[in-house]
């Protein structure tokens, strides 16, 4: 199914520079154990984002949602 991502950071630190807030947002074409395992990591690693995110060092309060664009039985 295709889901729509959503990350959303608060109190930033790029490079250097404060940014109050930053939201990425992409689509992917995923099935159920791939968005699992993408929130399982997300939920179980500590520092994620600033461990793999090239220049961020800080980041304050963040959320990754999740939602369906297109639900399986529509497709053809």
């Amino acid at each position: 199914m295709v889901v729509k991502f959503t990350l959303t950071m608060h109190d930033a630190v790029v490079a250097g520079k404060a940014i109050d807030c930053i939201i990425i947002e992409w689509s992917t074409d995923a099935d159920d154990g791939e968005i699992l395992s993408i929130s399982d990591r997300w939920l179980r690693t500590d520092c994620l984002l600033t461990k793999t995110m090239r220049g961020l060092s800080q980041v304050g309060e963040a959320s990754l949602t999740v939602e369906p664009i297109e639900e399986p039985w529509t497709r053809e």
